[in-house]
């Protein structure tokens, strides 16, 4: 199981994101991670508890009214920094959180590849994401 929560408001994001992910972090703790859309989309994530997270993000910019938040229970990839979510498109214009198994994405992230897309993590919610940029920008 996975959590997920997201805030579209006139209220800073970030705190209840974090908020939310502390309340749904039964759903899944080993890792936890945030979005957050203010000009330009920051994702930050980490491995371990939603805490973890928090501690993470001490000093970074967190500032944004549009933002998502995750926390995982693994089923594509070790629980580690670089599988959390959110994730990235190529171009970093797209972010994704998603629960759930993608079972063709092996097939998918082969043609991707193919096209010249390079992957940061061992996940499938990853491909799902290269894949609605793909689609956009072709």
């Amino acid at each position: 199981m996975c959590g997920i929560v997201a805030y579209i408001g006139h209220r800073e994001a970030y705190p209840i994101i974090i908020k939310g992910l502390q309340r749904l972090e039964y759903r899944g703790y080993d890792s936890a991670g945030v979005a957050i859309l203010n000009g330009d989309l920051k994702v930050y994530k980490k491995a371990g508890k939603v805490s973890d997270l928090h501690d993470f993000v001490k000093g970074k910019d967190i500032t944004g009214k549009i933002g998502m938040g995750h926390t995982r229970w693994a089923t594509h990839g070790e629980p580690n920094d670089r599988n959390a979510h959110p994730h990235n498109s190529q171009s970093g214009k797209f972010a994704i959180i998603h629960n759930g198994i993608i079972e063709n994405y092996s097939s998918i992230k082969a043609e991707l590849i193919k096209r010249g897309h390079t992957f940061n993590s061992d996940t499938d919610t990853e491909v799902l994401v290269h894949l609605i940029e793909d689609i956009h920008e072709n």
